[in-house]
């Protein structure tokens, strides 16, 4: 290529639309391949330079990085891992700009007395929310021998996943339960959620994996009759959910295999027989592990929790109170 055809860094800038600045910065960054230096030794640009030049400008105009658009021009494979990078970016900043929108209307929407509380409530939340806390509250209450596999599946079947688009009232359920949940109290014996059965006295995977099995017999008889507080928004507009209350028809919703394979779960981790007699001690031991903490926590869980997504807290209580129901007939 002749002298004739290359162009000087205002020739480029003028061809590209940019400025001399920006060629400049780019051209020294390395970025801008050189064609060659004219006698004055001043930089020479050809058509290979302008391409690379509104490649860079494209790249630029999306908000990637600079350091970003260089392992772009590197590897040409890369841009695939670059693009996803910065969207994994994009769609965290715009669930923290969500968030923030739904505290700012929390705080602006209620009464004046109620600001400062719910300031410092928020003021303990990151935006968006992660759900660490709650994971180690779980953590703290699952048994210590627990194999991984469970401790994974009850995690995902007791932590809610923020909302992507949350409501101001969501938001407040939110922040009180990280705040119940982060409590140093709960590391006290006394305010501790007492465990599902006695410690050292029964197979804990056992237990478990017979509970996950009645948990879904449950849900899927409770989705066949149309019952709305096993699931999440439904379940936090009814008054009856929203106090651990369970209606007649929920009881008869969970009554048959599901309750039968909730009653096993806990009489084969005990290696007891599945009698009326143990049928009347399990409501004591259910009763016993129900205490205000857990409470609490799935009454503020269950409207954080997807539609349709079964909520793990309301389905226990169905079962609990099936199981009571029974256990106070057979008794009449």
């Amino acid at each position: 290529m002749s002298s004739d055809e290359l162009w000087s860094i205002g020739e480029l800038a003028e061809r590209a639309g940019a400025t001399v600045k920006t060629v400049r910065f780019y051209s020294d960054r390395g970025l801008l391949p050189e064609a060659g230096r004219s006698s004055g030794g001043h930089r020479r640009y050809g058509p290979d330079a302008l391409d690379r030049l509104r490649l860079i400008r494209s790249l630029r105009a999306l908000e990637l990085p600079v350091p970003e658009v260089e392992r772009v021009l590197d590897r040409d494979e890369a841009l695939e891992e670059v693009v996803s990078g910065q969207l994994r970016e994009v769609t965290s900043q715009l669930a923290a700009l969500r968030w923030r929108e739904a505290s700012l209307r929390l705080i602006r929407d209620c009464a004046p007395g109620e600001r400062a509380d719910r300031l410092r409530l928020l003021g303990a939340v990151a935006l968006p929310p992660d759900t660490a806390a709650l994971a180690r509250f779980w953590r703290r209450m699952l048994p210590v021998r627990l194999p991984a596999r469970l401790v994974t599946t009850v995690l995902d079947s007791v932590v809610p996943r923020p909302p992507e688009e949350p409501s101001p009232a969501q938001v407040l359920a939110f922040a009180r339960l990280h705040e119940l949940v982060s409590d140093p109290r709960l590391d006290s014996p006394e305010f501790r959620p007492t465990p599902p059965l006695p410690a050292g006295e029964y197979r804990p995977a056992v237990l478990y994996e017979g509970l996950a099995e009645a948990y879904e017999l449950a849900a899927s008889s409770m989705a066949v009759h149309g019952e709305a507080a096993v699931h999440g928004k439904a379940a936090v507009r009814s008054e009856a959910a929203a106090h651990g209350e369970a209606p007649a028809h929920s009881e008869a919703a969970v009554r048959g295999e599901a309750l039968d394979c909730f009653i096993a779960a806990y009489a084969q981790a005990l290696g007891a027989p599945d009698t009326p007699a143990f049928r009347r001690r399990l409501v004591g031991l259910l009763a016993r592990h129900d205490g205000p903490v857990i409470h609490r926590y799935w009454k503020l869980a269950t409207g954080l929790f997807a539609p349709g997504e079964p909520v793990l807290g309301a389905l226990h209580h169905h079962l609990s109170v099936a199981l009571h129901a029974q256990v106070e007939a057979r008794s009449a």
